[in-house]
């Protein structure tokens, strides 16, 4: 009977502590809780101090630090599952798509490993956390962004398709700009797709509207027309001519709300994992184009949660019967 239930929780732990002090033996406190005799001899000798009497809290103290302990051993012991995790971290992987791909998508022969694990192996190596995508030690919440002016033609985010809220097709597209260090007008123009997570970024010399759009036609040019339907914008000066997208290429557009600028969550996000590549004191102007791309594909290449843990490529692989070249 006790084999089925090795660990003692904390209100079994209570049970013990109550009946030892009503002098009870430990077999009839294994009946009581249908434990052998000998796990409650064994808790009671592991967990009793020499001098003071048996505790279920101090008890389920010492149990929860062996408990932790064992988990931080998993990567000590394993040293190939060590590696790996080590070298995918380097790869700017974070935590759940490590342990998300071990899970999911390899046959792999290195064993499984739980995200706060990694995150626990992280903090105690000190020097990985470096590759977290915040570069911190801690986690943190996200945060918002603002936005601003008045747009002509405007069409408000709340009156997309339904198909572009439930993601159940691909060609719905954010896009956003990532400014660059103080006193430097050049910057980046990102575009997300919404179900695949595939992204596009392109270098811009400002935010001028112009160059927003020769940017976006970048994207659109990168792929077969069918995988655009919708942009959701926000509301800078840099979409104030997204009719011409829209009326050149049938692509609807649509806008957050006023300062409501994480609407469009998901190159949000992507914002925040490409600073990890460029932090925000980078001048653009001095980051070439090819920098920019082995940044793109490098997030194109990553495994995502929302995905099942296969990488943008590798979705839009499937979706164009492997036609597009990166």
């Amino acid at each position: 009977m006790s084999k089925q239930r090795k660990l003692l929780s904390y209100g079994e732990r209570q049970v013990i502590e109550a009946e030892l002090i009503q002098k009870k033996s430990f077999r009839k406190i294994g009946v009581l809780l249908c434990r052998s005799h000998t796990d409650i001899s064994r808790e009671v000798e592991r967990n009793a101090g020499k001098l003071l009497p048996y505790s279920a809290d101090r008890a389920q103290l010492y149990a929860e630090k062996r408990l932790l302990g064992k988990r931080r051993k998993v990567l000590e012991l394993n040293i190939p599952l060590k590696k790996y995790v080590v070298d995918s971290l380097r790869r700017l992987n974070s935590p759940e798509q490590i342990a998300g791909r071990l899970r999911n998508q390899l046959a792999n022969p290195f064993g499984q490993v739980s995200h706060e694990t990694i995150y626990k192996f992280i903090y105690e190596e000190k020097e990985l956390y470096k590759y977290l995508r915040t570069s911190r030690r801690k986690r943190r919440k996200r945060g918002k962004r603002k936005s601003r002016n008045r747009i002509v033609e405007r069409v408000s985010i709340h009156q997309r398709p339904e198909e572009v809220i439930t993601k159940s097709r691909y060609g719905d597209w954010e896009t956003d700009t990532v400014e660059s260090m103080r006193g430097s007008k050049s910057g980046l123009s990102v575009q997300y797709e919404r179900k695949s997570q595939l992204c596009r970024i392109h270098k811009i010399p400002n935010k001028k509207s112009e160059e927003t759009n020769e940017a976006i036609m970048k994207t659109i040019d990168s792929l077969p027309l069918y995988l655009f339907e919708t942009f959701t914008l926000d509301n800078g000066t840099e979409g104030s001519r997204h009719m011409e997208i829209r009326d050149k290429f049938g692509i609807e557009t649509y806008f957050c709300d006023p300062y409501c600028s994480w609407q469009k969550g998901g190159v949000e996000n992507l914002n925040k994992l490409i600073r990890q590549f460029f932090p925000k004191k980078t001048d653009f102007s001095k980051i070439s184009e090819e920098e920019i791309h082995t940044a793109q594909e490098n997030l194109n290449n990553r495994p995502r949660k929302g995905l099942n843990y296969k990488t943008p490529n590798e979705v839009l692989s499937e979706i164009t019967g492997g036609a597009i070249n990166t």
